[in-house]
């Protein structure tokens, strides 16, 4: 809606979408109904919109149900071009491509029609260019290529992080609106693009997000009480709300160090979570979403209680989750138990067969602190 809304804001000619306006196989006519209600909008105000289908649109059933207005121009599986020609201002070309399966190995630019001589030509894309982490790769081509194509401005999609070229050709992937997890962490927005009288192209960058997620850092090194720990945790997310640009900050609280709460910050977690929620409540439009523990507890002389837990966790460190045989158990364990999970879902634990063994460990070393953490309360008491 941050879009349409700056659309009319701007009085813009025209928005560009250059693909994946749906997630995956995405089935909610909600979601349908919400996205026809905005374009309305934008048609009754007399502004163009101009879509191409990006690797996830292909997944989903409503882009074969949803129906536009006519001011809605979206490519198809053959390379179009849309010439806009309004009074006092230069001719503009449109050009896009859309490809009907979720999979695009080859670059599509060859497909593209040739520039047009007398306009300024725009090229909407949904490419993945050379390759970005976290992203499947989606009609691969190089900034080289999209700069000696004739093309002025090139609008792109499919890589969630923002990134600007200029050049022959001024090349934009202005990456989301939103963020959707904490792997999406900043402000998101869209670029207002403009063309002069002299057909010199100019991008402004324009926050959309609502929301922001950040991972928040707490150092918990020598505090000792419960409620300085809190105070940390709520001057942490002072500070990071007053870094966001967005209306909202959604954290992933990172508490670590070593500490003589250690023991009972992993007993309690719970209620340190709850306790964090409360601060985030008084910083103002902060949200805690996950709070990570990897506290420990400081080497010094132990009292007597301690001793017995103190040679545990020796015990586990060089004999048990040190041990060869039991790292090729836990992988043996959890690598059957992913084989029945969902085929998205395999990949939570690495990539690689190295992420996925330092994945266990760490889990295995959270585990053990975690029990630790209990046995020494009940020494203690």
């Amino acid at each position: 809606m941050r879009i349409v809304d700056l659309c009319l804001a701007e009085q813009v000619d025209a928005l560009l979408l250059a693909g994946d306006l749906y997630d995956g196989e995405q089935t909610s006519m909600k979601t349908a109904r919400f996205l026809a209600d905005q374009v309305r909008r934008l048609h009754e105000a007399g502004i163009r919109v101009f879509v191409i289908r990006g690797n996830h649109d292909a997944l989903s059933k409503i882009t074969r149900e949803l129906v536009f207005p006519d001011t809605v121009k979206v490519f198809g599986g053959r390379a179009d071009a849309v010439r806009i020609d309004a009074e006092g201002a230069p001719p503009v070309v449109v050009h896009g491509l859309s490809f009907a399966n979720p999979q695009a190995p080859e670059s599509l630019l060859g497909k593209y029609r040739p520039p047009v001589a007398d306009a300024v030509n725009i090229g909407l894309m949904h490419t993945s260019l050379a390759g970005a982490p976290g992203h499947d790769r989606y009609a691969p081509c190089s900034l080289t290529d999209l700069q000696g194509a004739g093309v002025r401005y090139w609008a792109l999609g499919h890589v969630h992080k923002r990134s600007v070229v200029t050049g022959d050709a001024t090349i934009v992937m202005p990456g989301m609106p939103q963020g959707r997890d904490v792997n999406e962490a900043g402000a998101k927005s869209v670029t207002l693009v403009t063309i002069g009288d002299d057909r010199a192209i100019t991008v402004e960058e324009r926050p959309t997000s609502i929301a922001e997620f950040a991972r928040v850092a707490v150092d918990a090194t020598g505090i000792a009480d419960w409620d300085d720990l809190a105070g940390a945790i709520g001057r942490a997310l002072e500070a990071a709300r007053g870094a966001v640009r967005s209306e909202h900050l959604v954290a992933r609280l990172a508490v670590s160090g070593a500490t003589p709460l250690a023991w009972r910050i992993r007993r309690d977690a719970d209620l340190l979570k709850a306790e964090a929620e409360a601060r985030a409540g008084r910083v103002g439009r902060s949200w805690i979403e996950k709070l990570e523990i990897d506290v420990r507890t400081p080497q010094a002389a132990p009292d007597a209680a301690a001793v017995p837990v103190l040679d545990l966790r020796t015990l586990i460190e060089t004999e048990i989750i040190g041990s060869e045989t039991f790292r090729a158990e836990l992988a043996d364990i959890v690598g059957e138990l992913q084989g029945q999970l969902p085929p998205e879902c395999r990949g939570l634990l690495g990539a690689d067969e190295a992420a996925f063994r330092e994945a266990l460990a760490a889990l295995a070393r959270d585990g053990a602190e975690d029990v630790l953490a209990r046995l020494q309360d009940e020494a203690r008491h």
